[in-house]
């Protein structure tokens, strides 16, 4: 098990405790990229009730599920085969044993191109229809708790102002229920198999509601190597991305993490993650921090849509 993540509480950073806080944020992000979160006030009962919705939709036949099938990036369901994450890393490794269902934002620019790539309408299973109202609740749930930490992270840097305030006033995000099924259902792993291959995220933070397994979620260090994530039923685990750790000046490493293929002394077990991915607007530009609040010498500006793009296409197959 990681000792290198940190749990912090945002309810006391809310209610004055910042300065412990924010110490808690730096060192953390400093060591793993990853924090456990607490005090975020997202109601218990909901991702409960995402999670049972999805496991319904999960398990329609596949020619069903076909109905909503896209690539990834799209609005819908990404059947299995589709996605290697490993691949972003450089890494050639046989598909991620999962499926998903994927939802993003629809906040249209009015530009026909743009929309069509990043703010896309999203597709509901009629088969499950109260997916989407939970959905929609969830993710405007997952939106306040990115700004809040966005806001956290800004302060812990002793930022005079917080820069995302203007950067993530119409966001891109996608919210990805992933399903990591049996075993008995997806047969013994190849080599190098996992349900999610070794990568960092892309975008600002990741915000994770997991259930833990013996084929669960890893997290690198260059301490520790690869360890098991801590769980805390009551914490999200939050992990900042590659855009993120651009704009800290690499102060602040890219969660370097995994989830494992499925373990032959647990062959039924069958687990549900809900993902959600934070960017920032699709033309905000990001300005790394120079020393000596970031650690490597100033990048230039980047955008975060050509940012991401590059990223995307790099782990989808076919």
């Amino acid at each position: 098990m990681s000792e290198a993540i940190a749990t912090i509480d945002l309810a006391a950073w809310r209610a004055g405790d910042a300065a412990e806080v924010e110490r808690a944020v730096d060192e953390g992000l400093q060591r793993a990229g990853f924090l456990l979160v607490r005090g975020h006030g997202v109601d218990p009962e909901l991702p409960k009730a995402v999670r049972a919705a999805a496991r319904r939709f999960f398990a329609l036949p596949d020619e069903v599920k076909e109905k909503y099938a896209v690539t990834v990036g799209g609005r819908g369901w990404i059947g299995p085969g589709r996605e290697a994450n490993g691949y972003a890393e450089g890494t050639e490794t046989p598909p991620d044993l999962k499926e998903t269902f994927a939802v993003g934002a629809e906040t249209t620019t009015g530009d026909a191109a743009v929309d069509a790539e990043w703010f896309l309408p999203n597709v509901w299973p009629s088969e499950v229809t109260e997916l989407r109202d939970l959905m929609t609740e969830y993710t405007a749930a997952m939106r306040a708790v990115s700004d809040e930490l966005l806001a956290l992270f800004a302060s812990a840097l002793g930022l005079p102002a917080n820069p995302f305030r203007d950067l993530a006033a119409r966001p891109t995000w996608t919210c990805n229920i992933n399903h990591y099924p049996a075993m008995t259902v997806t047969g013994a792993p190849e080599p190098g198999q996992f349900r999610i291959g070794p990568h960092t995220d892309f975008g600002t933070v990741t915000v994770l509601d997991r259930e833990p397994g013996a084929g669960g979620l890893q997290v690198f260090t260059e301490a520790e190597g690869w360890a098991d994530a801590p769980y805390d039923p009551d914490a999200l685990t939050v992990n900042i991305g590659d855009l993120l750790a651009y704009w800290s000046g690499e102060r602040w490493p890219s969660g370097r993490h995994r989830v494992l293929p499925p373990h032959p002394d647990a062959p039924e077990e069958d687990l549900v993650s809900l993902i959600y991915f934070y960017e920032l607007d699709h033309d905000a530009v990001v300005t790394p921090l120079a020393p000596p609040i970031g650690v490597v010498a100033q990048g230039p500006p980047v955008v975060s849509a050509d940012f991401l793009r590059v990223r995307l296409d790099a782990i989808t197959i076919g």
